[in-house]
């Protein structure tokens, strides 16, 4: 078994257990022994783990959009907070590039009863319109959102996810998104997203580290943006 797979996993069982422990009334008794074996665990992996940060993939129009951001709090199959959601490559109607995709969101992500999170819609969309201007080959940083809930979105429900690029002017890019609940509208997304200059992004990443309380990024990273950047990467 690979690194990636073995996370993965690990992954999944954790998804599994989150969602058991906030809803399911589970006895003290189990609650208290799953508490002592999952402490060992994260003890036993803070002690195998080296003070670095995991290396990212990097996005590309070319790969299939699962694989686009692996550990994304929304599709990543490796992040443990995701549900993940499931997306795919279509053709559109004007013969571009764009996104359909799946997704049940389970109990960990309730907001009202039987609702699902405005926040947590908002996070899907974000990151849809997102990967699909990426798939469009016109990626950016998310610069506005707008949020339209039209109906209640359901927990523990089959949901259709549409997200496309509709158009561009200099350096912004205009995206609309869409979740479905049986073929009706519940919640739409339009977004304004900025094409970064990897000089820029060079600037952002440093300055970030440079704030954060422990390390927050790559040297692989560091090294890539400054090469795409024209400069020359190294340790922050």
């Amino acid at each position: 078994m690979s690194a990636d797979e073995a996370l993965e996993r690990l992954a999944a069982a954790s998804r599994r257990i989150t969602a058991l422990a906030v809803g399911r009334p589970l006895p003290e008794s189990a609650l208290e022994a799953a508490a002592g074996v999952l402490s060992d665990v994260a003890d036993a992996l803070e002690a195998e783990a080296p003070d670095k940060k995991r290396p990212r993939s990097q996005p590309s129009a070319q790969i299939d959009p699962r694989d686009i951001f692996p550990t994304s709090p929304i599709i990543g199959r490796a992040n443990p907070i995701a549900p993940p959601a499931e997306l795919w490559v279509v053709e559109g109607e004007d013969g571009q590039r764009e996104l359909r995709g799946r997704v049940t969101f389970d109990y960990q992500y309730e907001g009202p009863p039987t609702c699902v999170h405005g926040g947590v819609i908002a996070e899907l969309f974000d990151e849809m319109l997102g990967a699909a201007n990426i798939v469009a080959d016109n990626a950016g940083m998310t610069g506005t959102l707008t949020i339209r809930y039209r109906k209640v979105t359901p927990l523990l429900v089959p949901l259709d996810l549409v997200a496309r690029t509709t158009g561009s002017e200099r350096r912004k890019v205009f995206a609309w998104g869409g979740i479905y609940h049986g073929g009706e509208l519940t919640a739409e997304a339009e977004g304004i997203f900025i094409s970064m200059q990897p000089g820029r992004m060079l600037d952002i990443v440093t300055a970030n580290a440079k704030e954060a309380t422990g390390v927050v990024v790559d040297p692989d990273f560091i090294d890539l943006v400054a090469e795409a950047a024209g400069g020359e990467g190294g340790p922050i």
